[in-house]
């Protein structure tokens, strides 16, 4: 009998695992065929050139053949990237990457971009764009049709809507709507850990890292010669889903741009073309608000109170997989709650609910596509005035001679009076937002009498001169605009601002400016411990005093003085995450840490801080908040690693309509993962020497430096 039943208690254990490993199998992906993916881009033909840098110039017919061009190019040199910007853009990373994406996943899906794209495909977007979108995923596919080894099961196939998805899942976190969520779980901290995460994997940055850039225009009037001039300078991270890749695209349908593209975009992001161009810079306006909620149920709530009633939560499935070891996954499915403020979120502070801009849009490639297409500051404006991309400051600049600076930002219609800084009341009807203010209504500079216009990520009321700035007083505190100021508006204005007649050269070498002004927050520590009566410190405070705020490869005081900025006053120099934030404690670490490196306190910069790619090391001008920016971190002793800062930079001279010069370079090169090619770091020199290089803009040209030129698609 015993025999039997322990038989019996195998069998039923067999059969509980064999139950369990069924569930936890992972599913296989969905049947992707590969046959049908080259005969779906038969119907697309796109000639792809690489100049003399390996740079994918893309030409075509249509529109739509291009963007197939184009993500048949990306995918050659980045695909690794482009997979995993699908994967998070489904909110399918963890599946993948274990449960330290879970939340990453959990997020995407809360924030419900997949059920508005479903809703909203067909009607929000255009047949024009919705053709280019299907266009870029027939890329893709086709890349990967051609040789199946080449891309990871997962992600395929790739549809148009997962091309939607890239844009609406990444622009809330370019405004900051990880630091609201972290917020509403205060105390929670491994909670409150894994929202930096989120923001990490959405951008693939390290944490603390500034998202920055720097935009400039001058109008004619402001130019030695007469001309229009553009710089295009955004300060992202070298490498990862928001790490720039240069690339040309012209269409015979008047598609006709260069410039910055991030993975999985089938348009320019930023850049210019023969009439104009643009810039972007990341902005900090005040676009997320909490509601505390009063519930039914304070472990399963069903309703919530609202206007002097109960309301019922809008609830939702979320369901995806963690992946475990081997084949196998955890199911996990969690309740969403929505109420009419946003997506809700239950803590054991209380239960929140979110309202962000840009919920439920999914416009924004809408609002990139018609501005690549736009052939005046009319059309470009009019696709601006969508309010698609709900933040970032915008250049723009023209062969006209139209100048312009936009505080973008898709501003909610708040009640006047309460402090939005805080935490509102969610059952009062009138703290709910009513709508979306209109471009009219942020602060703007169009075609100023002083010729000029500029941002470094600093407050909109210096972007150009005294005479033309927005007045303060027209935007009331309810408009959440950001007042900050860095040291790099410091001193653009104290470049740009102070020359009346700017040369050609004069333009390009401001940007380059490499110098913390007298004000800014890293001169005003450095003179403070400049003048320390601690007498283990002399060595450390001469040193300090030498320095005049230039950050050149060959100065001994800046890695010092740098170093110990960030180390009191936070990554970004701005007192925000601060490790120490004892002045003088701070400089005694870093300079322990510097002397344990090098030998000495007084390192020259360039030895302190390289640009690495592969085999090469090159020291750089710049630092941190500088206009030439770089962003060192610890790469595990020895010389620390620029990660970010000055990335690919456009500048663009206009001497008159569809007469424009454009000159670029990129930190590393085209070849954004194959260290075997020769465009993996060949323009690293030249970026390092400050120098540029100038894309061959006309086909005869192109086809004379071309390194390759063949066909996709169909015959």
């Amino acid at each position: 009998m015993a025999l039997k039943i322990l038989r019996f208690s195998t069998l039923a254990l067999l059969a509980v695992l064999a139950a369990a490993a069924l569930w936890l199998k992972t599913p296989g992906p969905a049947a992707f065929d590969a046959g049908a993916a080259l005969e779906a881009g038969g119907a697309y033909k796109a000639r792809i050139l690489r100049d003399a840098y390996g740079v994918p110039h893309i030409y075509a017919a249509r529109d739509a053949d291009v963007a197939f061009g184009l993500a048949y190019a990306h995918a050659e040199d980045d695909w690794e990237t482009i997979e995993e910007v699908v994967l998070f853009s489904r909110g399918d990373l963890a599946r993948r990457d274990g449960k330290d994406a879970a939340v990453t996943d959990y997020l995407i899906r809360a924030m419900g971009s997949a059920e508005a794209i479903a809703e909203k495909y067909e009607t929000d977007l255009s047949a024009r764009t919705r053709a280019v979108a299907e266009g870029y995923a027939a890329g893709i596919n086709f890349y990967c049709a051609e040789d199946r080894a080449r891309c990871a099961r997962d992600a395929l196939p790739v549809t148009a809507q997962d091309v939607v998805a890239g844009f609406a899942s990444r622009q809330p976190f370019f405004y900051g709507l990880e630091e609201q969520l972290k917020t509403i779980f205060e105390g929670d901290v491994k909670i409150e850990n894994r929202a930096d995460a989120a923001r990490e994997a959405f951008l693939n940055i390290p944490n603390g890292f500034e998202i920055g850039s720097n935009a400039m225009a001058v109008a004619p009037i402001r130019s030695a010669d007469g001309h229009t001039r553009l710089m295009v300078n955004s300060h992202q991270p070298y490498t990862g889903p928001v790490a720039w890749y240069e690339a040309r695209v012209k269409s015979q349908e008047g598609w006709d741009m260069i410039g910055g593209i991030f993975p999985g975009a089938p348009v320019i992001l930023h850049g210019a073309g023969p009439d104009l161009g643009w810039a972007f810079t990341v902005n900090k306006p005040d676009l997320v608000d909490i509601y505390t909620l009063e519930v039914d149920k304070p472990k399963k709530p069903s309703q919530y109170r609202f206007d002097g009633g109960w309301r019922d939560f809008d609830v939702r499935k979320i369901r995806f997989r963690v992946h475990l070891w081997g084949p196998f996954s955890l199911p996990v499915t969690r309740r969403a709650l929505y109420s009419v403020h946003g997506p809700v979120f239950q803590t054991d502070n209380g239960v929140f609910a979110v309202s962000y801009a840009g919920q439920g849009d999914i416009r924004a490639l809408e609002q990139y596509y018609r501005m690549n297409r736009a052939e005046s500051y009319a059309d470009w404006r009019a696709a601006m005035e969508m309010l698609a991309l709900p933040s970032l400051n915008a250049v723009y600049a023209d062969g006209d001679g139209v100048i312009a600076y936009y505080y973008n930002a898709a501003i909610p219609i708040r009640a006047e009076g309460p402090d939005w800084s805080r935490a509102q009341d969610g059952s009062d009807p009138a703290l709910v937002w009513q709508g979306t203010r209109t471009l009219n209504d942020v602060p703007q500079v169009v075609m100023p009498r002083s010729g000029y216009v500029v941002n470094a990520n600093h407050t909109p009321f210096q972007s150009s001169g005294a005479e033309d700035n927005p007045d303060p007083a027209n935007f009331p505190a309810a408009y959440g605009v950001d007042t900050r100021t860095t040291n790099r508006g410091l001193r653009i204005q104290s470049l740009y601002g102070a020359d009346t007649s700017i040369t050609g050269d004069e333009f390009v070498s401001y940007k380059l400016d490499h110098i913390y002004a007298q004000e800014s927050r890293v001169m005003e520590l450095v003179k403070a411990l400049a003048q320390t009566s601690a007498e283990d410190l002399q060595e450390e405070a001469a040193v300090l005093a030498a320095w005049d705020g230039a950050v050149t490869k060959d100065n001994r005081s800046a890695a010092l003085a740098i170093l110990t900025a960030q180390k009191a006053r936070g990554y970004l120099l701005n007192d925000e995450g601060a490790e120490t934030p004892d002045y003088e404690a701070a400089l005694r670490e870093v300079s322990s840490e510097l002397e344990a490196l090098f030998g000495r306190v007084d390192p020259e910069w360039g030895e302190a801080v390289r640009l690495k790619r592969g085999e090469m090391s090159l020291p750089l001008n710049g630092g941190p908040d500088t206009l030439r920016a770089v962003y060192p971190q610890d790469d595990g002793g020895g010389a620390m690693k620029s990660v970010g800062g000055d990335t690919y930079i456009l500048y663009a001279d206009w001497s008159g309509a569809r007469d424009v010069e454009i000159r670029t370079i990129h930190q590393f090169g085209a070849a954004t993962l194959d260290k075997t090619s020769a465009h993996y770091a060949d323009q690293a020199p030249v970026f390092a020497a400050e120098e540029w290089k100038s894309p061959p803009m006309d086909l005869p040209s192109l086809i004379a430096e071309a390194t390759r030129d063949y066909t996709v698609g169909g015959e």
